[in-house]
């Protein structure tokens, strides 16, 4: 259960509703707060909607730090968001093989681009030579906005697991399909 109320558009102020459109358990929590969460939804909305990143592989890298984190929450609406932007099952099975340490068969860059997450979650930052080997195919703009990518959606699972936010039922099927070790 949610450490704070989740509040529904007739509970905060008409300029503040709009960030409600997603109808989230975590958009209603945060907007608690609504200039951090208009904040917070500008920093995702940019992730989600202007980076120049393939859309793809930002996913599979968020994906990797639900993942890594045990995030049901932020694995199982990336799930859903992922597939909007080209992630198969093929690949989300390559992204578990990889976390496994076993081969997968996704290409080169994925597994860079995952491998970098991990280090992130694990290490707090990629190593020189992932770092290198992902920058071989992006620029220097790309790289900018996948480790901020990485490194925000390492601080929203700290949100969604210190404010306690419930998973909404629907997302509850993707762990059918995707269990994730260690989580109920």
């Amino acid at each position: 259960m949610a450490r704070l109320p989740y509040l529904e558009a007739d509970q905060v102020a008409p300029e503040y509703r709009d960030m409600l459109k997603r109808n989230t358990n975590l958009h209603k929590l945060l907007v608690n707060s609504p200039e951090m969460a208009r904040a917070f939804n500008g920093i995702g909305g940019y992730i989600r909607f202007k980076s120049k990143l393939d859309p793809r592989l930002r996913e599979l890298a968020i994906l990797q730090v639900g993942w890594m984190e045990k995030s049901e929450y932020e694995f199982t609406h990336h799930v859903k968001i992922g597939r909007e932007f080209g992630v198969t099952d093929e690949d989300i099975a390559g992204l578990m093989a990889e976390t496994e340490g076993k081969p997968s068969k996704l290409e080169p860059l994925a597994k860079a681009i995952l491998k970098g997450a991990r280090e992130m979650v694990r290490e707090l930052a990629m190593s020189d030579a992932t770092f290198a080997e992902i920058k071989k195919d992006l620029s220097d703009e790309h790289m900018v906005d996948l480790v901020l990518t990485i490194a925000f959606y390492c601080g929203v699972v700290r949100v969604l697991a210190t404010m306690k936010i419930d998973n909404e039922p629907y997302y509850k099927e993707v762990l059918r399909q995707y269990p994730i070790p260690g989580v109920n």
